[in-house]
């Protein structure tokens, strides 16, 4: 194969391979943007996941996902963990980041304002894939560290080894790819 055809929600979309290392790679899945994915996916991560105080997500790629999901919920806002802290954000809260999608450590961080608003509240963690769930961790010590409950976890795709979690919502399994020629790979049982 030299790309990855994936059906959610009766959408269509071509995705090209990533290499993680000279052996394996990832089929690269960016909803950020896609507004017919988004909307023919979120009815049905709401069905899944339920009544919630508010929703979660990391930016950026979650972003437009956790805008619809939070507009068919009835909630007025959802929050968003910042990569970077903003000269407007007092009372900051953070946790640490590795990602495969992203090169090295990264930093989460909460405004103070969103904390108070989700303290004591029952959030969803909402992201586009979950794949080593390094991402989701650091949401879930973020919450932690603001004072929220996450009740429910979220993604329109499971990669790799995520799928057999118990812990987490999801649309559709999304395979690890192994490398068998010149931009030619397999998926990995």
């Amino acid at each position: 194969m030299k790309d990855y055809k994936i059906e959610l929600c009766g959408v269509e979309r071509t995705l090209p391979f990533i290499p993680i290392n000279d052996t394996t790679a990832f089929a690269s899945f960016v909803v950020l943007g896609d507004t017919e994915l988004v909307t023919a996916c979120a009815p049905e991560l709401v069905k899944r996941i339920g009544q919630v105080d508010a929703v979660v997500t990391a930016e950026a790629k979650g972003i437009a996902l956790a805008y619809e999901i939070s507009r068919l919920l009835g909630l007025k806002e959802f929050i968003v963990a910042r990569k970077s802290t903003k000269t407007y954000m007092k009372n900051v809260v953070s946790a640490s980041v590795h990602s495969i999608t992203t090169a090295g450590e990264q930093h989460l961080y909460l405004d103070g304002v969103d904390a108070d608003k989700i303290r004591g509240k029952q959030v969803c963690l909402l992201d586009d894939v979950i794949s080593t769930g390094e991402s989701l961790h650091a949401l879930e010590v973020l919450m932690e560290n603001a004072g929220a409950s996450v009740v429910k976890k979220a993604a329109i795709l499971a990669e790799g080894d995520a799928a057999s979690r118990d812990d987490i919502i999801f649309l559709q399994k999304l395979p690890l790819f192994r490398k068998t020629g010149e931009a030619e790979y397999e998926m990995m049982e």
